[in-house]
């Protein structure tokens, strides 16, 4: 018992110190990334005893600046809402880690430990179940606030993430249908398998068009440009605009986490998640018959490391497209989800049954 409270513990830690790293990371690759775009410097002001260190040290400045700012309630709002929506909001998102696996098993001491905090056969609709409720944080920012604005934003907010999180769902119907299981697990376990003896049978070379789909879909639950409608970054409409200090800070956490969400569930989904091509529990594998041995805790060093890379890769190319494409009209955003993204994802349901008949 004292093991496995010890070994869940421990992997508890463990993703959230990866998750809550790569958020200050963003933070800060947001900006470096933004300005090599824009062909200039970028953050590079603040410094500890003189070392800049590249403007990382901005990641420990904004922090400070944020615990040490006025906490602001707005006359008229409700202070218990408005605390607990950045609360809600951040819980939700990082709840959502939860079931994503980063490996497929450890043994230690001759335990089998599986590296997955919680190790769910439904794990998708826990995920899905987890970003549906994060949706009341942003709303009850927005109505608690007593600000039309802010009101505004929150409506935003809402309807636009319930939109495309019909989209999301969607996407994964063809994928569910291929591999037959909710259980994340087991879809990074499947995707080990070769198609043609070479070709890794990952979930982007099955289901290319539902990977579009997905990731488009999944932007717009970000909250991010182009689908920055309820925030309004260039403008006074976002749901936060009544937010201070770490509540702020909350909100702002809470975007970067649902960017690292996004690019998790790319990796796990299409990518083979902690898969590596050709290799299996005892090493390489590879193509003519060759083989590489390599030890158990190597293997699990490399699957961790893997996902590790695919999701930064993937968070990446989610600030590239964040700083390359404009803003969506909100006639344009809703148009486009309703009317372009959900018939495409249900046509891709559509197409993947018939394939998958044929192949019977």
């Amino acid at each position: 018992m004292l093991f496995d409270v010890t070994a869940v513990l421990a992997k508890t830690l463990l993703v959230l110190g990866a998750v809550l790293g790569l958020t200050s990371l963003l933070t800060w690759m947001e900006r470096k990334q933004s300005a090599v775009m824009q062909d200039r410097l970028g953050a590079n002001r603040a410094s500890i005893l003189g070392v800049r260190a590249f403007g990382l040290v901005h990641i420990f400045s904004d922090a400070l600046k944020m615990f040490f700012k006025e906490d602001y309630v707005p006359p008229g709002g409700d202070r218990i809402l408005h605390t607990a929506a950045p609360c809600i909001a951040l819980f939700f998102a990082l709840m959502s880690f939860a079931v994503i696996p980063f490996g497929d098993t450890l043994t230690l001491a001759g335990r089998d430990i599986p590296l997955q905090v919680l190790p769910l056969n439904a794990g998708i609709l826990f995920v899905f179940a987890m970003t549906s409720l994060g949706i009341y944080g942003t709303f009850l920012a927005g109505i608690s606030s007593n600000n039309k604005y802010a009101f505004l934003g929150g409506l935003r907010a809402s309807s636009q993430m319930i939109s495309y999180e019909i989209t999301m769902g969607a996407t994964l119907i063809g994928l569910l249908m291929i591999f037959g299981t909710l259980d994340l697990q087991e879809i990074n376990r499947a995707q080990g398998d070769l198609l043609w003896g070479w070709l890794p049978k990952w979930g982007v070379v099955l289901q290319p068009f539902g990977f579009l789909l997905f990731l488009i879909a999944g932007m717009a639950e970000t909250k991010r440009v182009p689908f920055d409608l309820p925030e309004g970054e260039s403008e006074i409409v976002g749901y936060f605009v009544e937010y201070s200090s770490m509540k702020f800070g909350a909100f702002f956490m809470t975007d970067f986490i649902e960017t690292i969400l996004i690019a998790a569930l790319i990796a796990t989904l299409f990518f083979g998640g902690w898969q590596v091509p050709f290799l299996q529990s005892d090493g390489f594998h590879l193509p003519g018959g060759a083989h590489l041995a390599l030890g158990h805790l190597a293997v699990v060093l490399l699957q961790a490391a893997a996902l590790g890379l695919k999701v930064f890769f993937f968070c990446w190319l989610l600030l590239l497209i964040r700083w390359t494409l404009p803003r969506f009209r909100y006639d344009q955003l809703m148009r486009f989800g309703w009317k372009f993204l959900l018939p495409a994802s249900i046509l891709n349901i559509f197409v993947t049954a018939f394939v998958l008949l044929l192949l019977r």
